[in-house]
């Protein structure tokens, strides 16, 4: 199929009919007992895991509510889950009150965390990804719960690893690492102390067409800027995918808490990214610094192994996401900065 669409509504449909569910997932949804709530929905991902979750609760015939709760600071980002049939609950989570007074909820997927601007808002971000994560898992002691994690918990893999598995010691870079880490060994403290079924849900890195190392690889060659190689390769996986296995995790869930890294099969040079957006561009990109023997890399063979192969291809992502910028849409300012080596945030 090619994705190099001249309309802008044809790629909106596109990526709509791409976050269709799989039949994988409702055929799990099916199996999961229980409402979902998402904590920390208001974020990049959470929108579009609650309304994929809607839909694959619709096609599978069942009756389950979807509860998003979230700050939502934008009116809007609320208003239109609600009009998915999406119930939203706007609470800081780290009120105690707000907490404890949230339903309590057969499934919980744990979004929330703080990443950018962590750099001079150390306090806040240790409270954010470790403390929350002690008082959101004895709130949800009885509850199954997916975490979201990071593979910034793993040190750099030599290229040569293939990216690093489950069983891989983790060693963060940086205190935004170390506050993951923090979040993950509460969560397991939990699991082990209370019982509760978790799932810690690694991932590197979900790309969107608004969001993630594509798009930033695709607007430096299409404005000229140059591209940095200090990390040279990286994996990702695309965003639907990701939330999909997200979902499905909530069946994968154990006591003690179950590891799981995601994020797409290939080890992907920066490089040669590059050069296919030149490609479609018809522009020579442009580099700084040469590639280093390690970069951030995970290796996800054990989810592919329950989940299977993301559905979007490699090359369908970098297509999709030269269309979407050269028509112009819509774009969240929040770069990976995957090019950091200091954990720096």
């Amino acid at each position: 199929m090619n994705y190099l669409l001249n309309n802008h509504m044809q790629l909106k449909l596109l990526e709509n009919k791409l976050l269709e569910p799989s039949d994988a997932l409702i055929s799990d949804m099916a199996s999961i007992t229980g409402d979902i709530m998402l904590l920390g929905a208001g974020g990049k991902m959470g929108p579009s895991m609650a309304k994929l979750a809607k839909r694959s609760i619709e096609q599978a015939g069942v009756r389950k509510r979807v509860i998003a709760v979230s700050r939502f600071s934008e009116d809007s980002a609320r208003r239109d889950l609600q009009l998915s049939g999406i119930e939203t609950i706007a609470a800081d989570l780290l009120d105690e009150a707000a907490l404890n007074a949230l339903p309590d909820t057969d499934n919980v997927v744990y979004l929330a965390g703080q990443k950018f601007g962590t750099t001079g808002r150390e306090p806040f971000t240790w409270a954010m990804n470790t403390y929350l994560s002690g008082r959101v898992a004895e709130r949800f002691r009885d509850s199954r719960i997916v975490v979201f994690s990071t593979g910034n918990v793993y040190p750099f893999a030599r290229l040569l690893e293939g990216g690093l598995a489950e069983n891989h010691p983790a060693e963060p870079i940086g205190e935004y690492g170390q506050s993951c880490l923090g979040r993950e060994r509460i969560f397991q403290h939990f699991s082990q102390q209370n019982g509760t079924p978790i799932l810690i849900y690694r991932l590197n890195y979900a790309i969107d067409l608004r969001y993630g190392v594509l798009l930033e690889l695709a607007k430096s060659v299409l404005h000229s800027i140059p591209i940095d190689l200090s990390v040279g390769h990286v994996n990702v996986i695309w965003q639907g995918d990701a939330n999909e296995m997200a979902i499905r995790s909530l069946l994968h869930c154990t006591s003690p808490a179950t590891i799981l890294n995601v994020t797409g099969p290939e080890t992907i040079s920066v490089r040669w990214l590059a050069h296919q957006f030149g490609k479609l561009f018809q522009k020579e990109p442009l580099f700084v610094n040469e590639e280093q023997p390690s970069a951030l890399l995970s290796n996800a063979a054990e989810a592919h192994k329950r989940f299977g192969y993301p559905r979007v291809t490699l090359m369908e992502m970098i297509e999709m996401t030269a269309s979407w910028l050269t028509l112009g849409g819509e774009q969240i300012d929040k770069p990976t900065h995957f090019q950091e080596r200091k954990g720096r945030f």
